[in-house]
């Protein structure tokens, strides 16, 4: 098979969290423009459609599903309608999810709560779904976890503090290097990204504050852009990808490489 054959994705059906803007969305790009039919998740339903027609005007074949995958209900609500639009699943991205920035000894137990149920929760529920329903008894399947540089790492001191956030991406990255171990015998990749520094309504703030700190930081001295996840993400779920799981791959500038 040529490289440029490997990294093909059409006639994949593909779902992506969190898929209505920011990394969510830059990776539904990439999968659709590889040829994938994809179906985007988010909760809000204005910005979902926008989304969805962003992406149908890339020639890209796109559903949208409002959903809550903070709540196990919405989840299995979500899971039997993106099942219904495509068929079967080949390709899962797990983006959906949300921060709180609070100092450990005052952080809201009700928000600690919100950041587990989406974060951990929703994907282990949404990923137990797919792969017991469409990826295991096909034998095919490629999953895939947004994770974050905040799981495999303390924040620097003045940093931010976030200690729920981090707590999750770190569940999230050993959940990745757990369930490769136990479903590569079902033909099925489990892999993640670990973003570093990129601009999204979920970072303005921090970046308002730190993002020149985070720049100078960064070996590359540079945040991540609209593009950054593309590549790595079609790799990890294409053919090119196929010997590749339980992997953690930082896209982050070079900051884990110096810190």
């Amino acid at each position: 098979m040529s490289v440029r054959k490997l990294f093909e994705l059409t006639g994949r059906k593909a779902i992506v969290t969190g898929g209505s803007r920011g990394l969510g969305l830059q990776i539904a790009e990439a999968l659709g423009e590889m040829g994938a039919e994809v179906v985007i998740a988010a909760r809000k339903a204005g910005e979902l459609e926008q989304a969805r027609e962003h992406l149908t005007n890339l020639d890209v074949v796109a559903h949208a599903i409002p959903a809550d995958l903070g709540q196990p209900e919405g989840v299995e609500r979500f899971a039997n309608a993106a099942l219904e639009h495509l068929g079967h699943c080949d390709i899962l991205v797990n983006n959906a999810g949300t921060a709180w920035g609070a100092p450990a000894e005052d952080h809201p137990y009700e928000a600690w709560l919100k950041l587990i149920n989406l974060n951990v929760n929703g994907v282990f529920l949404l990923t137990q779904a797919i792969g017991k329903r469409s990826m295991i008894p096909r034998g095919y399947g490629r999953i895939l976890n947004v994770a974050s540089i905040a799981g495999l790492r303390g924040n620097p001191v003045g940093g931010g503090e976030t200690i729920a956030y981090n707590t999750s991406k770190g569940a999230l990255v050993n959940f990745t290097r757990t369930l490769a171990g136990e479903w590569g015998r079902y033909g099925i990749t489990v892999n993640a990204l670990a973003p570093g520094f990129f601009p999204s309504k979920m970072t303005r703030a921090t970046l308002a504050v730190y993002g020149e700190r985070f720049k100078a930081a960064t070996p590359l001295q540079r945040l991540g852009d609209d593009e950054d996840l593309q590549g790595a993400a079609v790799l990890l779920c294409s053919q090119a990808g196929k010997h590749i799981s339980g992997q953690i791959l930082a896209v982050d500038g070079g900051v884990t490489a110096v810190f």
